[in-house]
């Protein structure tokens, strides 16, 4: 019997922490009741047990790991007298391993990686030979040497090669006329005739060597912007032969100062093929550039990754965002600022040499289906990463050592054989870990089988793991029967309940004239029955949960868990909820039903019938009969003795008296209500053991009548002052205006001029006369 898991686990196994998570096998014969199928044997340890499973008969095979190849990874320094072929350097620890997987269960192992120092390089110089490039070429032309002697500081085994590229040697890349074919630049310049790639140097230690060929070099032309560098990328890649790979650091520079033309572009040249991917150099020259497309960008990253070239592009500062994208897609590559004329390329190699070889990332080969891997880092300075992030680690140094927690879970058994092969490496690096998956796929019972066994019908199957498996043309449980004997109409009808026409209700098959029931896919969840026609998953539900979490499901019907009742076992017999602080049931305004209080009185709500939104209020709604037993007062004194006994009153001498809330277990309100008369009187409200208690302070608190003489004093006194005060303000707008009249009156005065002159018609009253004798004596 297959068998499935659902924990997860490591390297070690807590069982206390996993029982009940497992899917165990009893392998017992009689285990299997009425309707069950086969399958009904695997289920958690706990239920295995309670089913009479002895606990020592379980089957539970466990997953394993096995080191077979653990060199430790290489200790050594730069200057050591101790030189080391590349073969003899690890750098990644272990180197392989088995594992044993339980479906569901994975196994993880712990990587460790190391920067080994002077550890060897070999670096592949690819060089853009476009007319636009002449200037850069000069400066190349020395590069050998000098870069040798920066990588001197690096590693001691250093090789460098050359190689160049131009373009498709077909219209519309280049001219195809005959002149143009041999010199493909205008004006009176010197170019050799245009080519797609050319291997110059293979590697090389020999850095005058590099000089020398490049020195002898010469610029070409094409017609269109983009080159044709993919082609020459992918050649570098897989012709390793030719260029002189070693399985050591490989590193691709790819210089131009354009664009890149990729798979598709080559149509318009009339090329349709797709890149094969293979190498085509004849006397270190590409020659089927004009049959193969341009390859893609996906071909290229799995080119390079499985050569374990680092690809760095230098290229100028036009077409930094086109190669910083194509970067994004290209695992472990980098992209550098080339200047006009490549005066920097040393610089700019080194640079980005130290970036790619500061990050390692893991790559794993193409796992077989239904097996995951999930890797967690552990990287410089105790950092850890998980998801992708878990794949890598930044920042090492040489000498730095990372790990890596890898887990392997396999969720099914693979459909050829019973172990696979995978490797993990890390990127731009030629080491790798293989790992050899085996499978469990068979309980360790299944080796036990007892063939052609007696058990299984007169020898008709093999007795294992408490079943039988049946021989060809057998069936049933017991292999009791032949398909070639047995008409199927025969059988079903010993599968149909009280006649009808539904076979194992549709729950199940009939093998043999008995049901087999059907396995869901959630392993709880169970068909039994003769006719399988129970089952423990289709009961009434409570809380969105089966017989309200307060049961089980047995045979669509809940066998409710004790102090529970009802269809879904959502009825609690326990009161205790409905217990009020005053230990009454509901506050006695109702009865407790499955453990929630149905108030007797609609106008009382909450959990134990405490609250009355449209009551008056305690004291308001007791006010009327406190008043007339305690005072022979108020609206209810006629029908006092009537309406005002439900409660016994007791009376104190002062607020002080009454009980405190603090003193009581029960329920308490104390009241301050006003009477006709304006006199306040003070009592309380409790309910204690069914009996409603008041207590009320004797004397009303009546305030003090009015002092008659202040009050008329006061008045008196009011009406004086206001008319002293009216009488002020009169006399002082008096004041104000006879001044403001008089000064108008000034300034009028002052302002008057009087005309001197006579009046014509004046006559004046006096009439002089004069004494004609009078002679002024």
């Amino acid at each position: 019997a297959q068998i499935g898991i659902l924990f997860w686990a490591g390297l070690e196994w807590n069982p206390a922490e996993t029982l009940t998570n497992v899917l165990f096998l009893c392998p017992l014969q009689k285990f299997l009741s009425s309707g069950e199928s086969k399958s009904a044997r695997c289920d958690d340890l706990q239920s295995l047990k309670d089913r009479q499973c002895p606990e020592d008969k379980i089957e539970n095979p466990r997953g394993a790991i096995v080191i077979d190849k653990d060199t430790p990874v290489t200790n050594r320094k730069k200057d050591s007298k101790e030189k080391l072929k590349p073969e003899e350097i690890t750098q990644i620890q272990p180197q392989k391993l088995t594992l044993t997987l339980r479906s569901g269960e994975p196994q993880t192992f712990s990587l460790k990686f190391k920067r080994a120092e002077d550890y060897p390089i070999d670096l592949y110089y690819l060089m853009d030979l476009s007319f636009s490039m002449k200037d850069d070429l000069e400066n190349v032309k020395n590069l050998g040497t000098d870069l040798m002697a920066e990588m001197e500081k690096i590693t001691t085994d250093f090789r460098i090669g050359f190689g160049s590229f131009v373009e498709k040697t077909v219209m519309p890349y280049i001219s195809t006329t005959p002149a143009r074919l041999i010199n493909p630049c205008t004006g009176n310049q010197n170019c050799t005739s245009p080519f797609s790639y050319k291997n110059v140097l293979k590697l090389t230690d020999k850095g005058d060597e590099f000089n020398r060929l490049v020195s002898q070099q010469q610029i070409s032309g094409n017609l269109d912007s983009p080159e044709g560098g993919f082609d020459a990328i992918m050649q570098v890649a897989v012709c390793e032969e030719q260029i002189g790979w070693r399985n050591v650091t490989r590193l691709l520079v790819f210089s131009t100062d354009a664009g890149f033309h990729f798979a598709g572009d080559g149509k318009l040249g009339g090329i349709v093929l797709p890149n094969d991917g293979k190498c085509h150099l004849e006397n270190n020259m590409y020659t089927m550039s004009h049959y193969y497309d341009y390859p893609s960008i996906a071909h290229l990253v799995q080119k390079l990754s499985d050569h374990n070239i680092q690809t760095i592009f230098a290229v100028t500062d036009d077409f930094q965002p086109v190669y910083k994208e194509l970067q994004n897609l290209i695992p472990k590559s980098a992209v550098g600022t080339l200047s006009s004329n490549s005066s920097n390329v040393i610089k700019l190699i080194i640079d980005a040499y130290n970036s790619l070889s500061s990050e390692v990332i893991l790559e794993n080969s193409r796992l077989p289906e239904g097996l995951s891997i999930t890797y967690k880092s552990i990287c410089k300075n105790g950092v850890e990463g998980t998801g992708e992030n878990g794949r890598k680690c930044s920042n090492i140094s040489i000498g730095d050592e990372v790990s890596f927690q890898i887990s392997v879970e396999s969720q099914k058994c693979p459909s050829h054989g019973k172990s696979e092969v995978i490797k993990i490496k890390p990127l731009g690096f030629t080491e790798e870990v293989e790992v050899v998956l085996k499978f469990i796929c068979d309980c360790e019972c299944s080796a036990e089988g007892e063939l052609n066994s007696q058990r299984c019908h007169e020898g008709n199957g093999t007795f294992e793991c408490g079943a039988c498996k049946c021989n060809a043309g057998r069936i049933g449980r017991l292999c009791e029967c032949s398909k070639d004997e047995v008409r199927t109409e025969d059988l079903d009808a010993n599968c149909r309940k009280d006649n009808g026409t539904d076979i194992c209700s549709n729950n199940g098959d009939c093998v043999c004239g008995t049901c087999e029931c059907k396995k869901r896919e959630n392993p709880k969840e169970v068909y039994s029955g003769t006719y399988c026609e129970c089952d423990n998953f289709n009961c009434d539900r409570s809380n969105n949960k089966l017989c309200g979490g307060h049961g089980v499901c047995e045979c669509r019907k809940c066998i409710c868990d004790a102090n529970y009742t009802g269809s879904a076992c959502d009825c609690s017999l326990d009161h205790s909820t409905c217990l009020a602080k005053n230990g009454q049931i509901c506050n006695g305004r109702g009865t407790c039903e499955c453990g929630i209080c149905k108030c007797t009185d609609a106008k009382f709500q909450g959990p134990t019938c405490e609250l009355c939104p449209t009551c008056p209020g305690v004291c308001a709604e007791h006010k009327d009969c406190v008043q007339c037993r305690a005072f022979d007062a108020g609206e209810k004194k006629e029908t006092c003795e009537r309406d005002c006994s439900y409660f016994q009153l007791i009376t104190v001498k002062d607020s002080s008296k009454l009980p405190q809330p603090t003193d009581q277990i029960f329920p308490l309100t104390h009241c301050k209500e006003r009477d006709a008369n304006d006199c306040w009187f003070y009592f309380t409200y409790a309910i204690r053991n069914s009996t409603k208690e008041v207590y009320v302070v004797e004397k009303l608190e009546c305030p003090p009548g009015p002092d008659i003489i202040p009050i008329v004093a006061g008045v008196v006194a009011g009406i004086v002052l206001i008319g002293l005060a009216l009488l002020l303000i009169w006399k002082l707008l008096m004041i104000i205006h006879d001044r403001r009249e008089f000064a108008k009156f000034e300034k009028e005065k002052m302002n008057a001029k009087w005309d001197t002159g006579e009046n014509p018609i004046y006559k004046s009253a006096v009439t002089t006369v004069v004494n004609p004798k009078y002679e002024g004596k």
